[in-house]
């Protein structure tokens, strides 16, 4: 081989199952969806807010917002094995963040303001916390961050309003 010949760099083996992320505004119906998502594909499910709690992946916690401090680096480092073999089904409320190379599937979930309102208020959040999120899913943030950081042909958004409606898409 001359010195001007490249070699291509090492691939990694195909996923032998897909990494599906099921993302959307607290209250939107991801943990519901995934659960049903995992159950039906035969994936593992894993909960990014609770892998940072137990696995200490924040910088600490925030007392107004009644929310840990997300280190991201921490996360991506903790989550890369298990992402790498495929078979993942992945809940979390923002995406930016996760390589583009993990997902074969990036579903975002949207639901009414009035359901996200009436979700959110029966799990004890603070008014500030409810109203952050209200606005969030009014102006599309993580729909729109979904949007910047994957392709296209792999992102869904859906409804879930209901159960029945999650079980429909």
């Amino acid at each position: 081989m001359s010195s001007d010949d490249s070699t291509p760099p090492p691939t990694s083996p195909a996923r032998s199952s897909p990494n599906i992320l099921i993302t959307g505004t607290p209250g939107t119906g991801k943990t519901t969806a995934a659960g049903m998502v995992a159950d039906a594909a035969g994936l593992e499910l894993v909960t990014v807010g609770d892998l940072i709690k137990q696995r200490n992946l924040h910088d600490g916690y925030d007392e107004e917002f009644d929310t840990y401090w997300l280190n991201e680096d921490k996360v991506v480092d903790e989550m890369e094995d298990m992402m790498a073999g495929g078979g993942m089904c992945i809940d979390f409320h923002t995406c930016g963040f996760f390589p583009e190379r993990w997902f074969d599937l990036v579903v975002v979930l949207r639901a009414d303001t009035q359901q996200v309102y009436d979700r959110l208020k029966s799990r004890g959040y603070k008014q500030n916390k409810i109203e952050e999120n209200l606005e969030c899913e009014i102006m599309q943030v993580v729909a729109d961050d979904a949007r910047e950081s994957y392709k296209p042909e792999i992102i869904m958004e859906l409804t879930s309003n209901t159960v029945e409606e999650m079980e429909s898409n």
